[in-house]
């Protein structure tokens, strides 16, 4: 015998409801990106766009945002240093470590995608009543506020490499943090 179901709850209904109507905004996205990133695969331009909002991001914090592995996401990068989209420059702090770069073809190619996008949106938005569009925009603010501080709050904090020999003295007179009693870390010791 079937088992029944109870009607869905009110944050499941919503979610399909605006899983439907979202088919749009990722149509007009999705034709921007084939008309304006041709030389570019879906990957690539989320590594691009990820690399944008994080200027000077390390391989391994990449490929994090990306969800892949650390050897897909070199491959990634050696693509787009290929197609002339990014730079690869040395850390600052550890010499080893890449940081990476948009160079200015990739700057102008978003800038283009931007561009038709907002074209396209406002020929839509054009359409609307203005009711309409205020609550579509006070939604989608609300709607990426959240997204954002939900995506901040899952994000495991990678510890920041130090090297031994860039500690100072009084640095290095502290006990380790297994050491520490309860309360503040302790005051470098001075001779």
């Amino acid at each position: 015998m079937a088992e029944l179901h109870g009607p869905p709850d009110p944050e499941t209904s919503m979610a399909a409801a605006l899983d439907a109507a979202a088919g749009a905004l990722l149509t007009v996205w999705e034709a921007a990106r084939e008309r304006t990133t041709s030389r570019l695969s879906g990957a690539q331009l989320r590594a691009v766009m990820v690399i944008e909002q994080h200027d000077g991001i390390n391989l391994r914090r990449l490929a994090s945002r990306l969800d892949m592995l650390l050897s897909s996401a070199s491959r990634l990068c050696d693509r787009l240093v290929a197609a002339g989209m990014l730079e690869r420059e040395p850390g600052r702090l550890d010499r080893r470590e890449i940081s990476l770069h948009l160079t200015p073809e990739a700057r102008r190619l978003l800038a283009e995608l931007r561009e038709d996008r907002r074209e396209q949106l406002a020929r839509i938005l054009s359409g609307m009543s203005p009711e309409g569009r205020d609550a579509l925009l006070r939604g989608m603010r609300e709607f990426d506020e959240t997204a954002r501080r939900q995506e901040a709050e899952s994000a495991p904090v990678e510890p920041v490499p130090v090297r031994p020999d860039a500690l100072d003295d009084d640095a290095r007179a502290l006990p380790a943090p297994r050491d520490w009693p309860a309360g503040d870390p302790p005051v470098a010791r001075t001779a």
